[in-house]
């Protein structure tokens, strides 16, 4: 009988019952001044059981008396404008990042529908089980306090509902007394006859304290268990029940003993309920129970920075970004900014191409990366394209009708004026085809069709279609703008690149759901596009990659500073690019082994099945060289170039007073450095530091080997006499 009477004792908390956070660790109420009771316990507790009800009762008429001090407390407070950490969620409305409020909270709003069903049934049984029923005071719960209150001569359990408590978040008082008791319970009443049931819920989930700067159900989540709280096991879910009692002094990364036995007593305060099995709640108390904070998401932080920026007033801003593909993409470019070196960097950016919306983008490998200058957006940032502008060059070329995928072109030395263009490896090849040409980059062939189709038109129509080329100051365009003469930014040569997929027709990027859509502009004709995005599908593909499963090209800038690749299908266009943030020289730096392999990478992490391009569309011409109309067979500029010259010797890489970075594994001497050069009279003497390299095999390139650290010279003579030198710093 004296057991039994033992286990009905109501604890602190039961009835849903919740007091002011104490200073203690969830003590037990106190049991001085009670009467010490042996044979006539049960006929005490009876007459506990009537005077509590009474009690109960003058409480019922006491609360009906609070009406009366409304006036004087004045309008509750209905958590309208608290302020909120701002988020920034993606497509799928899956956060990728948060803000500290103006205090340094953080404060994620949050509702009944984000919440895990598990842990609102633990709230309730623990806290508030009438919280439907109340209208923002419990009389049971308050008679029950009373009771203790009389007994002990001070407040042992509050008595406090769900919504006293978020009438006492929304108006902190630091001191307990009957008075502050009164005024939670006239605010509760209050927040009720203004807010729907849910509302008080989420004001709850939304602002209940979890220990430091974590407000909320969401936050606690996130930086104890790395997750939205929308999935918890039975002993997370116990866990966020019992911190908000005594936040600070059972917080789990200060006082992980106490985060543990707190926990656990809510488990019990379950199993004496039967809301869970016993087997459920023994294996609840087995879960581990974090020691440290994990840090808040960080996914697309640059994109994220641009729309609180954009829309400093919103709190929650929705991106097109699947947030999957970015994490996946950002790890990637990580892992490969890694392999390349300490101060190399990636971007990344993937488009859709029918409606322009920005998939993912990948700014920086690593956004708290000082050396990599992690928090420089570099989709945006101004670089040289190198040869990633043939495909438009040719695309005019198709446009016009002064060409086809099959018309034969000179791969041969020609000259504008002063301006000679070369072959990245320094050779020539003779007759080629357009198709050839395009898909191994060679460079005279793309000047040839550029002088013809012109290069102010080229600029005019790429700007026309929202991509802006930055030419050097006082510049006018000229034929080296075909090789990379110009400055564009990843983001819009991928979206020119979408253009290719959709017909000729580009779509402007948006990162923003529920946007305005622009209309597209157009880049090229129908059948021009066509042409381009089959003959960069044969592109031949990096080493270890399956080809023909997108088009793509490559492109390398002068002096080895900008890697790119730029590829697409029927659905997506992914762009890539490689380099130093600062534009230094990256020796041997290349599109096509630097960033190629990247975007198929990138390609192989995304959404598969690939989508196939779309088919010929009608005036497309299929047709093999020999059968072409005439005029097509073999390009005839109209303005022939002089072919017999001599250039100027020039050692064109390294520059100089460039400073190269020694690449070397550990133990290790340094890798070999490229030199590259033009023009002059073969043969050609190459000396470094005054000793010759045998040169005559290597043509106009060759590799020399570093000894370490310092100054170089290197000098080059040709038959005729000519020299160039240039001083060299390697670090």
């Amino acid at each position: 009988m004296n057991q039994r009477a033992k286990s009905s004792s109501p604890g602190p908390g039961e009835d849903g019952a919740l007091g002011a956070p104490s200073n203690g660790d969830n003590k037990s109420p106190r049991r001085s001044g009670r009467p010490h009771l042996k044979g006539e316990q049960g006929t005490w507790r009876r007459r506990a059981l009537y005077a509590g009800a009474g009690l109960a009762a003058i409480a019922c008429v006491a609360i009906g008396t609070t009406w009366g001090l409304i006036d004087s407390f004045g309008p509750a407070p209905l958590g309208r404008d608290l302020e909120l950490s701002k988020t920034v969620v993606d497509r799928n409305s899956k956060l990728l990042r948060s803000y500290v409020t103006s205090q340094g909270r953080w404060r994620l709003p949050a509702t009944r529908d984000q919440v895990d069903q598990r842990y609102l049934d633990v709230l309730f049984a623990y806290e508030d089980k009438r919280f439907f029923q109340h209208t923002g005071v419990d009389p049971l719960a308050f008679g029950r306090a009373a009771l203790q209150f009389v007994s002990n001569g001070e407040i042992v359990s509050g008595g406090s509902t769900i919504t006293m408590q978020v009438a006492r978040l929304l108006e902190p008082r630091a001191k307990r007394s009957l008075y502050v008791k009164l005024r939670e319970a006239v605010r509760a009443i209050q927040l009720e006859s203004k807010l729907s049931k849910d509302q008080v819920l989420g004001l709850y989930l939304t602002l209940a304290p979890y220990g430091g700067n974590l407000e909320g159900i969401r936050a606690a989540s996130l930086s104890y268990f790395g997750k939205e709280p929308k999935r918890l096991t039975l002993g997370e879910a116990a866990l966020l029940v019992a911190l908000p009692q005594s936040p600070e002094l059972r917080r789990p990364d200060r006082f992980h003993a106490s985060a543990v036995r707190a926990r656990d007593r809510v488990l019990d305060r379950m199993a004496r309920h039967g809301l869970f099995s016993a087997d459920e709640i023994e294996r609840a108390k087995l879960e581990p129970v974090p020691h440290a904070r994990k840090k808040m998401p960080m996914i697309a932080p640059h994109a994220a920075d641009d729309a609180i920026a954009g829309t400093p007033n919103a709190r929650e801003i929705r991106l097109t970004i699947d947030g999957s593909l970015q994490k996946t993409l950002e790890a990637l470019a990580l892992d490969r900014a890694r392999a390349l070196g300490p101060d190399m960097s990636v971007a990344i950016m993937v488009v859709d191409n029918a409606s322009g919306e920005v998939l993912a983008r990948v700014a920086s490998p690593d956004y708290f990366d000082e050396r990599r200058a992690g928090q420089v957006d570099l989709t945006r940032a101004v670089r040289s394209p190198g040869s990633a502008l043939k495909p438009f060059i040719y695309g005019l070329g198709f446009e016009d009708g002064l060409i086809h995928p099959e018309t034969l072109i000179e791969d041969r030395p020609l000259r504008y004026g002063s301006y000679a263009p070369e072959n990245f490896d320094l050779t020539f090849q003779g007759t080629v085809t357009i198709r050839r040409a395009l898909q191994q980059s060679l460079n005279v062939p793309a000047v040839a069709v550029l002088e013809e189709v012109g290069p102010n038109r080229l600029t005019a129509r790429l700007a026309e279609a929202g991509a802006a080329l930055v030419l050097p100051r006082r510049e006018a365009p000229g034929l080296a703008l075909g090789l990379g003469g110009v400055g564009i930014r990843l983001a819009d040569l991928t979206m020119l690149y979408s253009g290719f997929a959709r017909g000729g027709a580009v779509q402007p990027l948006t990162e923003q759901m529920d946007t305005p859509k622009f209309p597209a502009k157009r880049l090229l004709e129908p059948v021009a596009a066509w042409y381009v995005a089959k003959i960069l599908q044969g592109t031949p593909p990096p080493e270890n990659a399956a080809g023909g499963r997108i088009a793509f090209k490559t492109g390398t800038s002068y002096g080895y500073r900008d890697a790119w690749a730029v590829g697409f299908d029927g659905k997506r266009t992914i762009g890539v690019w490689v380099g130093r943030p600062d534009g230094a020289p990256v020796s041997g730096l290349a599109g096509r082994t630097a960033a190629a392999p990247i975007l198929f990478d990138a390609l192989a992490r995304g959404p598969q099945p690939l989508a196939p391009l779309p088919p010929a569309p009608a005036g497309a011409l299929i047709a093999t060289t020999a059968k072409l109309p005439p005029p097509l067979q073999r390009f005839q500029p109209h303005a022939v170039a002089s072919a017999s010259f001599t250039r100027p010797l020039h050692i064109v890489f390294p520059p100089n007073g460039a400073s190269l970075e020694l690449s070397a594994m550990a133990g290790e001497a340094p890798a070999p450095l490229p030199i590259k050069i033009s023009g002059g009279t073969p043969p050609l003497t190459v000396m470094l530091n005054g000793l010759p390299l045998d040169a005559s095999k290597a043509g106009r390139r060759l590799f020399f080997e570093p000894e370490g650290p310092g100054f170089v010279r290197l000098t080059v003579i040709d038959a005729a006499g000519a020299a160039d030198s240039v001083l060299v710093r390697l670090q």
